[in-house]
């Protein structure tokens, strides 16, 4: 008898907050997100085959209290360009772009609501 895995992969990640609209401008603004889907408490936007998602809670109350529990990586292929436009724009940076062992650069920044996010430029390929 064979046993499938049923965890296939990440499909999505949703980031509850109780100022829905602040959050929106930041990821739509300034990362320049795209919504997938808006209905009236919930924003869905795609990255890659991921679902990136924020909505309205009622069980959320202002920052978060626990921000270092998860990040969120994001891959960007200009990791320079989205430290200066999010810099320029008073987002607190935590970590600036830095190579790392594994070849990529990673940065790292909170969100409105205090989230961790990270950005990752893969390394190159040497072909």
């Amino acid at each position: 008898m064979s046993h499938k895995d049923p965890t296939q992969k990440v499909s999505g990640i949703i980031l509850w907050t109780n100022n829905l609209e602040n959050l929106r401008n930041f990821y739509e603004q300034l990362l320049g997100l795209k919504p997938h889907s808006i209905r009236d408490k919930f924003i869905a936007y795609k990255w890659g085959d991921l679902r990136f998602s924020i909505g309205t809670h009622s069980k959320i109350e202002g920052a978060n209290c626990d921000p270092y529990r998860i990040m969120i990586n994001f891959d960007t292929t200009d990791i320079q360009s989205v430290f200066e436009t999010l810099t320029m724009n008073k987002v607190e940076c935590i970590r600036k772009p830095e190579l790392e062992h594994w070849g990529g650069t990673v940065a790292t920044f909170r969100d409105p609501d205090g989230n961790i996010i990270q950005f990752l430029q893969q390394p190159k390929s040497r072909c």
